[in-house]
């Protein structure tokens, strides 16, 4: 009687990047990391699921931004692929942004963890009260 190896079980992913290049100090996903889940790289990626915004528009609807952060956290989304910019030859220069399908997919991942901040917040803030006390 032949031996046959033992099936394969699919690895959870949480195993996968514990052990994975993600806790690797030069690991280039630790960038888009960064870029994905910074407070502006998140705000940008929510006001864009509603569909394509000029810069103003789109800094208009992420309050407090200053424009060298916006510009600089599109720059990123849009090296990662998450974002598109489109520039039109005019004066005063036209450029908008939409979201990739791969940004589509990350918005949504972003827009969970945010909902969850958003629902949470009286016991978040209860947390830090009473750390705060202690």
């Amino acid at each position: 009687m032949t031996e046959h190896p033992p099936a394969l079980t699919p690895e959870p992913l949480s195993d996968r990047v514990r052990r994975g290049d993600l806790m690797a100090a030069q690991c280039p996903s630790r960038d888009v990391l960064k870029h994905v889940t910074s407070r502006w790289g998140v705000l940008a990626l929510m006001a864009l699921e509603d569909g394509t915004l000029r810069f103003s528009a789109l800094r208009q609807q992420i309050g407090g931004v200053s424009e060298r952060m916006l510009a600089q956290t599109l720059q990123a989304l849009t090296a990662d692929g998450f974002v598109n910019r489109v520039s039109f030859d005019v004066v005063p220069p036209h450029v908008e942004y939409s979201l990739t399908p791969l940004g589509r997919e990350v918005a949504e991942k972003v827009r969970g963890l945010a909902d969850w901040i958003e629902v949470s917040m009286p016991r978040i803030a209860e947390a830090q009260q009473a750390r705060a006390r202690t």
